[in-house]
């Protein structure tokens, strides 16, 4: 790293910045990094500082003006692998997507191999990495030799993963399990760690301000003493003598640190979210109409309550929905809805804690499952065309209530426009001089009633003059437009012939 650091490479850049080159790819013509932007691909060299991503475009004897992917700023960044292919398609997972609202169309870096995608994944977690740093540092607002502390904690991070790679050469390495940083982000109660490392950095600031000596006689050497050794030079606190370093890490014999605690604390919940993934994916049926039958299973109380509501509301059993308009109608008018809702979910509670207490210690209920018969290749692309135009059909469906509602803002057609307002009005005028328990109660009776036997036909009536009404409003215009782009290249080709 100190090779690289003080070789030719980005020194105009580095001579302002004083960053520090932690690794280099694309340099051997077997294994090339490729930059997607648009529709355009290009070879070069990639090159990752503690500060920035650089992409050198490969030329023909040598590299062009690099292109800096800032990751110290605040600027929306957004890294996460991403699907390549030749021309758009997305066949293979061996690239990181990388953008910033700097940016106007993001870029993709792939990362060619023959088999797996470790390369991708490697330089996807040291990205993160660096990343995750500058946003814990934006966050707490660290600044001096703290700050310097933090950014060579996840510089030798990403040089010990670097030397594991080197001396292993059997199984997968978990890169993001060695990076500080990057774990700390994804772990849960990581934030915690995070906020536990700055108070104790304040805690160790004051106490060093009161005292220039530490009081215990055994403590960690600081990372920034640790690199001094190796012979760094670092950046804000270069000029800043031994005595002026801060002492980090100290030893307590007898009882766990606050680091320590919610080290432990989030280990434990980690162990709880793997045992419930592990589950997750133990559930996990293959195939669409397996997945609809299991979710048709697992929706059976409610289809059954919306069904028995369903009967009530076309009064199958008029006895049954008197009783239900009355009950309900009684609350309502006494105010007691707040306490009928708290009932409810009481009795959900009392059912969980009982159910709790007599299933202790027994097997867990296994929902079952009729399984349909199973289906061929040619089915299961048939059933998906059907999903897929159904899906379609709903899309269209809402895109025309959308410009129907438009075409009523707009006044396209008076008349119906007249009638919405109208409706409008008298809402907003009950609203406003009704109480709400009123207005509570005459929604659920006229909804529960619409269907009795005296509203019955009025209802029938009152609906198809509603069809009529919604049929009758047309929908406003809409017109597509193409990209610039599009016109451009259609006046190229025009050109040509």
């Amino acid at each position: 790293m100190k090779s690289n650091s003080e070789s030719s490479l980005l020194s105009a850049i580095r001579s302002t910045k004083g960053e520090k080159i932690l690794e280099i790819d694309g340099t051997v013509t077997t294994q090339p990094v490729l930059e997607h932007v648009g529709v355009s691909t290009w070879p070069g060299r990639l090159i990752l500082t503690d500060h920035a991503l650089y992409f050198e475009e490969l030329r023909v004897v040598s590299y062009d003006k690099p292109k800096r992917y800032d990751l110290s700023d605040d600027l929306n960044q957004v890294v996460k692998p991403e699907l390549t292919g030749p021309w758009g398609t997305r066949l293979f997972d061996k690239a990181v997507f990388y953008s910033s609202s700097s940016l106007s169309e993001p870029a993709v870096l792939e990362f060619p191999e023959l088999k797996g995608h470790a390369r991708r994944d490697y330089w996807l977690a040291i990205i993160r990495e660096i990343l995750c740093v500058h946003k814990f540092i934006s966050k707490f607002g660290i600044k001096g030799v703290a700050r310097e502390e933090a950014l060579w904690k996840a510089v030798l991070g990403i040089l010990r993963l670097q030397a594991i790679q080197d001396m292993s050469s059997v199984g997968p390495i978990l890169n993001d399990s060695l990076l500080m940083f990057n774990l700390c982000d994804q772990l849960p109660g990581g934030d915690f760690i995070l906020e536990t490392l700055v108070n104790m950095s304040y805690s160790r600031e004051s106490e060093h301000e009161n005292d220039s000596k530490p009081q215990n006689g055994m403590y960690a050497m600081s990372v920034l003493d640790t690199v001094s050794n190796l012979g760094f030079v670092f950046g804000t606190s270069s000029n800043s003598s031994n005595e002026g370093r801060i002492a980090v890490g100290e030893i307590t014999v007898g009882e766990m640190t606050l680091l320590e605690k919610v080290v432990k604390e989030s280990k434990n919940n980690y162990k709880k979210v793997v045992s419930a993934q592990a589950t997750v994916d133990g559930v996990k049926v293959d195939g669409i109409d397996t997945n609809l039958a299991v979710m048709k299973e697992l929706l059976y109380p409610l289809d059954e309550l919306r069904k028995s509501l369903q009967s009530l509301a076309y009064w199958d059993d008029p006895l049954k929905s008197s009783g239900f308009c009355l009950f309900f109608g009684y609350i309502i008018w006494r105010g007691w809805l707040g306490y009928a809702v708290a009932l409810v979910l009481v009795s959900v509670a009392s059912f969980m804690i009982i159910t709790r207490w007599f299933n202790q210690g027994r097997p867990v209920t296994e929902v079952k499952v009729v399984a349909p018969p199973p289906m061929n290749t040619m089915e299961q692309l048939l059933a998906v065309q059907t999903a897929v135009s159904q899906a379609e059909q709903l899309i269209q469906d809402g895109n025309i209530v959308l410009l129907k509602i438009r075409g009523l803002l707009l006044s396209i057609f008076p008349q119906a426009t007249e009638k919405m307002a109208f409706s409008l009005l008298s809402a907003g005028l009950m609203l406003a001089f009704l109480p709400i328990k009123y207005i509570v109660l005459l929604v659920f009776l006229e909804i529960f009633t619409m269907y009795s036997p005296p509203r019955k036909a009025n209802t029938e009536r009152w609906e198809r003059r509603f069809r009529e009404w919604w049929f009758s409003i047309p929908a406003a215009p809409v017109k597509l437009e193409r990209e610039k782009e599009d016109k451009k290249k259609e006046k190229e080709d025009k050109k040509k012939k």
